[in-house]
């Protein structure tokens, strides 16, 4: 989809992995974000990362552009992926990477302009 500068835009992925390790691997899914965030040129200001119980991990990095975030469900080898971005952010090129390094087997994505009046 293409962008103009000044839009807001809401990706979201839902995606179901070959491994259910890699949704349990909190510093592994905090790296995977972090260089989606830089291939889609955002600017990451913060993260906070919680493992629950059962593995399961829910992340978040705080973009300059807005927010990255995930949270796993390793039970369903699903991860649920949503990134909001304000400006030039190329969130498909970010999903593209995410999708790759979970080792995808499917996934599906939308994405939704948000803000106009």
């Amino acid at each position: 989809m293409s962008a103009t500068a000044a839009e807001m835009r809401l990706h979201t992925m839902d995606v179901w992995v070959r491994d259910a390790a890699v949704l349990t691997d909190a510093d592994e899914l905090r790296t995977i974000l972090r260089d989606a965030a830089r291939v889609g040129a955002a600017t990451v200001l913060d993260d906070a990362f919680h493992v629950f119980p059962n593995g399961a991990v829910t992340g978040v990095l705080l973009l300059a552009q807005s927010h990255l975030s995930i949270h796993t469900w390793p039970e369903l080898a699903l991860a649920n992926v949503d990134l909001l971005t304000y400006g030039a952010a190329d969130g498909e090129q970010a999903l593209t990477l995410i999708e790759g390094r979970l080792g995808a087997t499917r996934a599906t994505v939308s994405c939704v302009v948000r803000g106009r009046g």
